[in-house]
């Protein structure tokens, strides 16, 4: 999904290094310290071994990304040109969904959360991180955390199609997280962490189809700072391809040889992309109650 040349980016609102330490932490002890509740794209929460003792840009190198990435980063075209000026748009074009959005669907207000490109590792607010963790949101900071190299990784490694529409997808899939923080649904996927039916597995489909839900909404836009075009069928195909490529089911005939539902975390490819196209369908936050469906295989709303 392309952006109108003419948007204006504000490369202030994507930052290059850790969190900002607010918010409440939960979660259980590892070595003598607290690992907070992190929810990933790819791989399980409270517990992801990639969470480490240290790391991070240190503050001049940070200073200078952000000077070079705001010099950069100005217009949609660059936006369509470089992946961490479309993360900004990204996030731009979220918060200005979101913030219109959420209170009129659930009466909550739009609370923008951070949003951090680093590369290899980072500190938040959940502790410091690598970025073999994949896209991840830490609660504890109300923050998204992004190595834009994934998406090499999700084409290279997952097999993924790829595209401009995939790429915002991760992102609008951690902002999801921030929307199930706010709406007090992601909790759900620390009481009950795995299996197919789990609560994990239904905070991941519901962030997939709270992705949808913007990326159907936002198509077409103008009325903010960043403007985005329509969404075309082979973007849309894209993006469906994406969720697929991160889908349990497929992740683990890839790596082990054989697919272990009582171990999912995340959910299968087909319900990825099925809820993923709920929200986008509909266009109904409603239609992203991924807890009282009563098969996961078949969104009510569809």
């Amino acid at each position: 999904m392309s952006f109108d040349n003419s948007s204006q980016l504000d490369a202030s609102r994507v930052g290059s290094g850790g969190g900002r330490g607010r918010g409440i932490a939960v979660g259980g002890g590892l070595g003598g310290g607290l690992l907070l509740l992190v929810v990933g794209l790819l791989f399980g929460q409270d517990g992801i071994d990639a969470i480490t003792g240290g790391g991070g840009q240190d503050t001049g190198s940070q200073t200078s990304v952000e000077q070079e990435r705001a010099e950069r980063c100005r217009t949609g075209e660059d936006a369509n040109r470089y992946t961490d000026c479309r993360m900004i748009a990204t996030a731009q074009s979220l918060d200005q969904f979101w913030e219109d959005y959420l209170p009129q669907a659930t009466g909550e207000q739009y609370v923008m959360p951070g949003v951090e490109l680093f590369e290899g590792q980072t500190n938040t607010g959940c502790g410091a991180a690598s970025s073999a963790v994949g896209p991840f949101y830490c609660p504890a900071d109300e923050t998204a955390y992004l190595d834009i190299a994934f998406f090499d990784e999700l084409q290279t490694q997952f097999g993924a199609e790829g595209g401009p529409l995939a790429e915002e997808y991760v992102l609008a899939h951690e902002f999801g997280h921030h929307i199930q923080n706010q709406i007090g649904t992601l909790g759900y996927a620390q009481q009950d962490p795995q299996g197919p039916e789990s609560g994990a597995v239904r905070v991941e489909l519901q962030a997939d189809c709270l992705a949808g839900l913007w990326a159907g909404g936002a198509a077409g836009d103008t009325s903010g700072a960043v403007d985005l075009g329509d969404i075309s069928q082979e973007e849309l195909d894209q993006a469906l391809d994406a969720a697929s490529a991160i889908g349990d089911d497929r992740i683990q005939e890839t790596t082990q040889g054989r697919v272990s539902p009582e171990n999912f975390t995340h959910g299968a490819s087909a319900q990825r992309q099925l809820w993923f196209y709920a929200g986008y369908r509909t266009g109904d936050i409603n239609a992203c109650d991924t807890f009282s469906a009563r098969d996961l295989n078949a969104p009510p709303a569809l």
